[in-house]
């Protein structure tokens, strides 16, 4: 479960593209925003209180997407009751763990894209010109920056957009730093509170005094390691956002003078005593947004992060691996996989500390992935680099 959450490389690099439609048989077109990197919608029709969730549901199944105009409270509850004509596969007799999995996985991408047809516009100002629509103004500065132009979006995403200011208002408490962290949209909250716990109690290497947080996302770890006497980190990540994210975070909790936060591809120049990550656990593609935070297309930043780990550690130094045994579990990546790569990368275990997470999802027995989430283990993995490394 990575620190860091990107959106698919389209929605970044791609040039601005434009949505149009019709209205009272006049062409009108908007900037269309994505930050899922889903494309414009082709055909667009206009929506309001007379259209039924039944046939706004065979639209969007169909690839059809509405531009709502009525009431934005009503276009919520629109989405929400197309939402719950959404129903997941059925699950064949002697399934396996694995096939449940990828078939939960195209689930989520189909009621992603069928509930992403809803669409609201985006005045010029950061405005929703509907009746009954909340401000939106800050989020979305938040996340656009100035607003300047009229544009469409879908409401799943808006409404992600809301939900990710209203995180970063109130913040994440995180036990273990006896404080808040506050996350920007985009950028991973660190809800799963074990994985820190372990970070926040591993025993610390001899004369420990540098370390780096490869992908630190919030910021969260080099808190927490900053909290315990480390008294010069290097965090780094790829994301813009994350950057910006930790660095507020740091500045907020006082140990902006403990930590440097820089842009790079997993490590900064240099060794440390400690080299921390908590790379995506799953080896997957990913396929939403969202997705980016748990899903490692075919393992790349664990494999770099163990390949690269030795040269960058101090004689006495430690990498630490923060990973969960989800990806075994799905049958995904066998234990084997895990500790072949920590050999071949030269290294070797010292110890491994375990805790058992207590999310809700790992208690949902009507989770078709249930078995799998009530076994699952987190650890953190202390690796050393071979002398002969």
């Amino acid at each position: 479960m990575s620190e860091r959450t990107h959106a698919p490389e389209a929605a970044r690099t791609s040039a601005p593209a434009q949505i149009s439609w019709l209205e009272d048989g006049t062409p009108r077109s908007a900037l269309w925003r994505s930050e899922s990197g889903w494309p414009a919608p082709a055909t667009v029709l206009l929506g309001d209180e007379d259209l039924t969730a039944e046939a706004a549901f065979s639209l969007a199944s169909a690839g059809t997407a509405i531009l709502w105009k009525g009431d934005f409270h009503n276009a919520r509850q629109l989405l929400s009751a197309m939402g719950r004509r959404l129903a997941d596969s059925p699950r064949p007799k002697n399934d396996n763990i694995t096939a449940a999995f990828h078939r939960s996985r195209e689930d989520a991408l189909r009621r992603a894209t069928i509930l992403g047809m809803l669409l609201v516009p985006l005045a010029a100002d950061g405005t929703i010109p509907l009746r009954r629509s909340p401000d939106i103004r800050r989020a979305a500065s938040h996340v656009w920056g100035a607003v300047n132009e009229a544009s469409v979006l879908s409401l799943r995403e808006l409404l992600g957009v809301i939900g990710a200011d209203e995180w970063r208002t109130t913040g994440v408490p995180v036990p273990a730093l006896g404080a808040r962290i506050h996350p920007h949209y985009g950028v991973f909250s660190p809800v799963r509170g074990e994985y820190l716990d372990l970070v926040a109690t591993a025993p610390l290497p001899p004369d420990a005094a540098t370390a780096f947080d490869i992908g630190t996302g919030t910021g969260v770890l080099s808190a927490i390691l900053a909290s315990r006497g480390i008294r010069s980190i290097t965090a780094t990540d790829m994301d813009p956002r994350a950057i910006a994210c930790a660095r507020e975070n740091l500045e907020t909790l006082g140990y902006a003078d403990s930590v440097t936060v820089v842009q790079a591809n997993l490590f900064p120049p240099g060794r440390a005593d400690i080299v921390a990550c908590n790379p995506p656990w799953i080896p997957a593609i990913p396929k939403t947004a969202t997705d980016f935070a748990v899903y490692d297309d075919d393992g790349q930043m664990l494999a770099g992060f163990l390949s690269g780990l030795a040269e960058h550690l101090t004689p006495r130094g430690e990498g630490w691996l923060v990973i969960s045994d989800i990806a075994e579990r799905f049958g995904l990546r066998s234990r084997g996989d895990l500790l072949d790569a920590i050999d071949d990368a030269g290294l070797t275990v010292i110890a491994r500390m375990d805790t058992r997470p207590t999310h809700a999802r790992a208690t949902d027995a009507t989770d078709p992935l249930y078995a799998a989430r009530a076994a699952e283990v987190t650890s953190l993995w202390r690796l050393a680099a071979n002398p002969a490394s």
